[in-house]
């Protein structure tokens, strides 16, 4: 399948809209930028607004390739054995089957886009957020036992 351009031979923009509205991740925001729905399932493109000392749990995705890309802060990626520092502008790949984490390193927080190959691991991270009721409100309580027992579905697990 190949991408579809418009009419006037431009290929699509995906503008904002309420699906892509902000939502409570593990304590950091999220949005998804770009579903699976919009690329065939090929990719999904997802940011993340995440405080310092932000660490989700090492975990495995069974089915996607992920490739973070450190827009605004200082992150360091676990991946496998191997650690990588990041600085904005700089790049990180996650393997399918390969254990990863990372941790939030600058005191100002992180922003990271992230994308998923293929995607569909989007449809994840929105059953298990809270939408964002105003800019400023602090994040949720979120059970981690919950969201744990919900990423089996989704050939996620723990490393």
């Amino acid at each position: 399948m190949t991408a579809r351009a418009e009419p006037d031979g431009s290929f699509p923009t995906f503008a904002p809209t309420a699906e892509r509205a902000p939502f409570w991740f593990l304590g950091g925001q999220a949005r998804v930028l770009l579903t699976g729905a919009e690329t065939g399932n090929r990719l999904a493109l997802m940011e993340f607004v995440a405080p310092a000392g932000h660490a989700p749990p090492h975990h495995v995705h069974e089915d996607e390739e992920e490739v973070w890309f450190v827009l605004d802060g200082e992150v360091t990626f676990f991946v496998g054995d191997r650690r990588h520092d990041l600085a904005p502008g700089q790049v990180a790949h996650g393997p399918r089957g390969v254990p990863h984490s990372y941790l939030v390193r600058s005191a100002q927080g992180a922003r990271i886009a992230a994308v998923f190959s293929p995607a569909c691991i989007e449809e994840f991270f929105r059953a298990n957020g809270t939408p964002v009721a105003e800019a400023g409100d602090m994040p949720p309580e979120f059970d981690l036992a919950a969201v744990a027992a919900s990423a089996k579905a989704f050939r996620l697990s723990a490393a």
